[in-house]
């Protein structure tokens, strides 16, 4: 059973549309969404905490109305924004008590076990008690996340949760999340493909405001079955290639260019073989049509 409904989901931003007609599912665990800079996504997150109002479709979200019971809804919320600010003359501890206590966690033994369990969780025991304001950029996004999973939440919702954390601190939080997906839906908006493909059975792909694509990260690879290959050119035709072909990669190799593209034929290229797709070139394939 879907524990988020999102049906015929609308928004403009002075008649620009933002989101136009989503259809969406939502269940227990880990879902990814993938998409472009200005695809709305965030525009969607947002919409989903309450913070947005949209102008057309429905939204159920463990069966409360978005627009009639956000109150119920915000209850059940875990929600770090992409861009996440905390009061700076507090400590992490500090700002974590106080968050807890904005969620309701009332009793000081409760919540000091959270919040003593997260900083370890998100390796900040060891910062706890200095002050924001010290903090790094790193440091403060591991604080964000923290926040969003305190008071045991139903519905975790984070944007671009993994921006600014060096690749160990990444390792960490996925491990943390797939500990939570067991007990609750944990939405993951990032635009770095390796995030959802260690994390995610399922996923969607937004781009300028339409739904792509939804479902498993494996059929999401698949997209590009049939339509990835890797050629070799002279390096003199880098721009030839850039022009005709969706790039996926590239390196050098002495005196010639090693492409991984995508397209509807194979390349006219000597050297041109197909290879697996993986979830990045399905990613590659949905958001520029395979067109070219």
């Amino acid at each position: 059973m879907s524990t988020v409904e999102i049906n015929g989901l609308n928004k403009t931003y002075r008649s620009v549309s933002a989101l136009s007609d989503i259809q969406l599912q939502l269940e227990a665990g880990l879902f990814g969404l993938l998409g472009p800079n200005g695809a709305g996504k965030t525009t969607l997150m947002k919409i989903l905490s309450t913070l947005l109002p949209y102008e057309k479709g429905q939204v159920s979200i463990y069966g409360y109305d978005l627009a009639k019971e956000g109150d119920q809804i915000r209850g059940l919320l875990g929600y770090l924004p992409q861009h996440f600010f905390a009061p700076a003359q507090f400590t992490g501890r500090e700002f974590l008590h106080y968050a807890g206590s904005m969620k309701g966690l009332k009793d000081r033994r409760e919540r000091n076990e959270q919040v003593e369990r997260l900083l370890t969780e998100v390796n900040l025991q060891p910062h706890a008690d200095k002050k924001i304001k010290r903090y790094s950029g790193g440091m403060a996004r591991r604080l964000g996340i923290a926040q969003a999973l305190l008071g045991s939440p139903k519905l975790i919702i984070l944007d671009e949760p993994t921006a600014g954390l060096d690749p160990a601190e990444r390792i960490r939080f996925r491990n943390v999340l797939e500990r939570l997906a067991k007990d609750c839906t944990i939405v993951l908006s990032t635009h770095i493909i390796g995030d959802i493909e260690a994390s995610c059975e399922k996923v969607a792909v937004l781009n300028r405001g339409k739904l792509l694509y939804q479902g498993t990260t494996a059929g999401l690879a698949n997209q590009a079955a049939g339509r990835t290959w890797e050629l070799q050119v002279p390096y003199a035709e880098y721009d030839k290639v850039e022009q005709e072909y969706t790039i996926i990669s590239s390196r050098r190799e002495t005196n010639h260019a090693v492409f991984r593209v995508i397209a509807n034929e194979q390349p006219p290229h000597q050297d041109a073989a197909a290879v697996p797709p993986t979830i990045e070139d399905g990613y590659m394939a949905a958001i520029s049509g395979v067109n070219r």
